[in-house]
């Protein structure tokens, strides 16, 4: 278990420096000295630069793609173990892999199972994450997950903008319950985009259950990938006689074609969390920042404080953390 009287040390992997440094910031920390080397090959060798022995190190890293992401990841944990550190706890805002959650068709991976299996292999003790494609997956580890939820950072957003006839919708039967926590919070009714696919990012039909005329519209989902369901949702609730549509993301993958997609759509905003760097500037991107609600549940694991406190709906996690 972490304990208060180890010393706590926070190191970044290379796709989420930004992130960590703001998570430091957040937590009156600096962030430790880590360095990545590389061979020529490609090959690659994170190292620490500093004592970790008897430490609590908190190791910050999406996962998206490329895979190298992953792979620096535990090679940093099984460094950090090989180093004597005390307790390990990977904080991984994006899980990457979290689609690949259940063997829907003969013949394929469980890419979740795969990867909490590599985690816990490597030597991690505890992992961090945020708004998993399924919440189920924190039961394929056999070591403790905190699931931090992004709606505590969207919900303020969207009060703030004062909507007149707010409607929620999901994007797909699959991300009902997701759109009934945000439901709930604002009081809101909620509608259900209803989409059947011909195969992987590609949209075969659409249809809309519930009545969205004159509704002010905020689609909800996890991930916003190519963008293909959300302007897809949005155009199609539009034509139904939405006033205006929104849509908020936890994660903005934002792969393909999806800048392009966002900026000819009807959306009049896609509000994302920066657990992946934007790969571009646009202007119908809004990003919130999870730094201080990271920087919160760092401070409540080391100092064995409640991570369920942090659910509660307020105004925002505006915080400065020290430990």
């Amino acid at each position: 278990m972490p304990s208060r009287f180890n010393p706590v040390k926070l190191f970044a992997g290379s796709a989420s420096s930004g992130l960590a440094d703001q998570i430091a910031q957040a937590s009156a920390r600096e962030l430790g000295d880590i360095t990545v080397s590389r061979f020529s090959d490609g090959e690659f060798q994170p190292i620490y630069n500093e004592s970790v022995r008897g430490c609590d190190v908190f190791l910050i890293q999406s996962t998206f793609a490329p895979s190298d992401n992953l792979m620096e990841l535990l090679l940093m944990i099984d460094a950090a173990k090989r180093a004597s550190a005390h307790y390990i706890t990977a904080v991984i805002p994006y899980f990457g892999l979290a689609r690949q959650d259940r063997k829907d068709k003969p013949r394929v991976a469980i890419g979740a199972k795969l990867v909490a299996n590599l985690l816990a292999a490597a030597g991690a003790h505890r992992i961090m994450t945020m708004d998993l494609h399924a919440a189920q997956i924190q039961g394929f580890f056999d070591i403790p997950v905190d699931h931090l939820d992004a709606s505590v950072i969207m919900v303020p957003y969207i009060k703030s903008l004062k909507l007149p006839n707010l409607v929620i919708a999901s994007p797909d039967m699959g991300g009902t319950a997701r759109a009934r926590v945000f439901a709930k919070a604002l009081n809101a009714e909620v509608v259900i985009c209803d989409k059947q696919r011909k195969r992987a990012n590609e949209i075969e039909s659409m249809s809309v259950i519930g009545d969205v005329k004159g509704a002010d519209i905020v689609l909800v989902d996890d991930i916003c990938d190519t963008a293909g369901t959300l302007t897809k949702a949005a155009a199609l609730l539009k034509e139904k006689g939405a006033n205006s549509v929104r849509a908020v993301c936890t994660h903005g993958v934002l792969s393909g074609k999806a800048y392009q997609n966002i900026e000819n759509s009807v959306l009049e905003e896609l509000i994302i969390c920066d657990t992946i760097p934007l790969k571009q500037a646009s202007d119908k991107i809004k990003v919130l920042t999870v730094a201080d609600l990271f920087s919160k549940a760092i401070a409540n694991v080391y100092e064995h404080g409640s991570i369920s406190d942090l659910f509660r709906m307020g105004d925002g996690v505006q915080t400065t953390v020290k430990f």
